[in-house]
């Protein structure tokens, strides 16, 4: 830690007026969003040696960007300001889900042929909508209290293990909680190939980040040169329900 960066013990919070947490959390937003309109309810595969299909949800491209902004808020930021920016995409989750449900209950105007399509895109059930946000609201919190724990556990050091680490548990969590209580037992998804799909998102998703581990250390190394903070959660409050001081 460098002279222009102050460590802070305790919580951040909401106190103190940060420059790029705003951006950062726009951009988490985004993407949760985007992973979850676009790749969530796609199967697709890849071809192993001896011509086996493995399965894989589509939207795991892309998500997982969803996870290591989360852990550059933490490491950055704090708990406190990490389960703020994580209840926000909770919400936006939440309105994406009825402005769906609302959009594809109006009529179609007469004569447009994209009805059908457009519900088997954007007409997911309850049931998939639940298990998302399920799913998304156990694995962040999980993900962001892993790194905050082993932050302090290891004095701030061995980044690379603490978002691999708290990645494994984070997306593990939410890969076993969403494709089970989304589409086991529908047609289309029989169980050896759901398996096969949480099996490969844990696996994929762990993998994006540490190959993204680079990337991570230099957007956690200019964060906190520019944000001149580090911060270590020692009396922070880690219940997702706490309000932040």
């Amino acid at each position: 830690m460098n002279e222009q960066t102050r460590r802070i013990e305790g919580q951040a919070g909401g106190r103190r007026h940060f420059r790029y947490l705003d951006y950062v959390m726009a951009a988490f937003v985004a993407i949760l969003l985007l992973s979850n309109i676009i790749g969530a309810s796609k199967p697709s595969f890849i071809t192993l040696p001896g011509g086996i299909e493995w399965s894989f949800g589509a939207g795991v491209l892309f998500f997982p960007v969803s996870y290591i902004i989360g852990d550059v808020l933490t490491e950055v930021y704090g708990y406190a300001n990490a389960r703020r920016v994580i209840w926000t995409g909770f919400a936006a989750l939440i309105f994406m889900a009825f402005m769906a449900a609302v959009v594809v209950a109006l009529p179609p105007a007469s004569g447009w042929p994209g009805q059908e399509a457009y519900e088997f895109v954007f007409g997911n059930s309850w049931r998939i909508v639940a298990a998302s946000m399920l799913a998304f609201w156990a694995g962040e919190f999980a993900n962001s209290f892993v790194l905050a724990k082993m932050k302090l556990m290891t004095g701030g050091r061995f980044l690379w293990m603490r978002t691999i680490g708290s990645t494994i548990v984070g997306q593990g969590l939410d890969s076993l909680i969403f494709y089970p209580l989304a589409f086991y037992g529908l047609a289309g998804w029989p169980p050896e190939q759901l398996m096969q799909v949480v099996v490969s998102q844990w696996l994929i998703k762990t993998c994006w980040e540490a190959v993204l581990t680079p990337v991570t250390y230099a957007v956690v190394g200019f964060l906190k040169r520019r944000e001149g903070v580090d911060v270590y959660d020692t009396d922070t409050d880690f219940s997702p329900f706490a309000k932040n001081s």
